[in-house]
């Protein structure tokens, strides 16, 4: 899933010589707390209501106040999981998507793009996670699918992040289409692959189920 397919129309942009109260009243409307501003073709950032709030002044323009998220745009053929984390590194709502001329092309909303990601296989294909530590010189994709795949299974959806503690490590999150993991796991330490922990989505209990929560929201499947 791509940039392009996420964007959501429904939510225009503000121009420079637009009104602050014109501002807030689309965020009445929209729902919303944040809208982009473009001038020119161009993405320019976004504007908040709490920035409108602390002004005061309904009838100031766009251009008078001092915007965020100046560089919190994507091509329209990025990866969404690369929308997500420029959202999630800048605490904001919304990301803006210009073309491959740099022109600006719409804005995407974290909230649409989680929903999308709700609704792919990865994650509602019924299945158990895994998570694994190693050294980054140790990593190999084709390794680790080939030791599932000989237990009759398959990886839907997996990601890499650096271990917070320890540079040199990685974890590696793995979601699998089968809720067996007894004989996984085994087969994956006996090739020296340490299982830091595993979920089964049919048996959770509830101080784990908050941890599944947060892989998903945080696209770490």
């Amino acid at each position: 899933m791509v940039a392009e397919e996420l964007i959501n129309h429904m939510i225009p942009p503000l121009k420079v010589t637009d009104t602050a109260q014109k501002a807030k009243m689309w965020m009445e409307e929209l729902r919303c707390n944040q809208l982009p501003v473009s001038d020119r073709g161009k993405f320019l950032g976004l504007i908040t209501e709490e920035i409108i709030l602390e002004e005061n002044d309904v009838d100031k323009l766009i251009r008078e106040f001092d915007l965020i998220g100046h560089g919190c745009v994507v091509r329209k053929n990025s990866h969404f999981y690369e929308v997500i984390k420029l959202a999630t590194d800048n605490d904001l709502e919304m990301v803006g998507v210009e073309d491959e001329n740099k022109e600006y092309f719409g804005v995407i909303t974290v909230q649409d793009t989680i929903t999308l990601f709700a609704q792919s296989a990865a994650v509602q294909v019924p299945g158990g996670i895994i998570v694994l530590s190693m050294d980054q010189r140790d990593y190999s994709m084709a390794e680790i699918s080939r030791l599932i795949e000989e237990n009759n299974a398959k990886i839907l959806g997996s990601s890499v992040k650096q271990d917070d503690f320890d540079p040199s490590k990685i974890k590696l999150t793995l979601k699998l289409n089968t809720l067996a993991l007894a004989n996984i796991t085994a087969t994956l330490e006996r090739f020296d692959y340490k299982i830091i922990a595993r979920f089964q989505e049919t048996n959770i209990r509830e101080d784990q189920r908050q941890k599944v929560d947060m892989l998903l929201k945080y696209l770490e499947i």
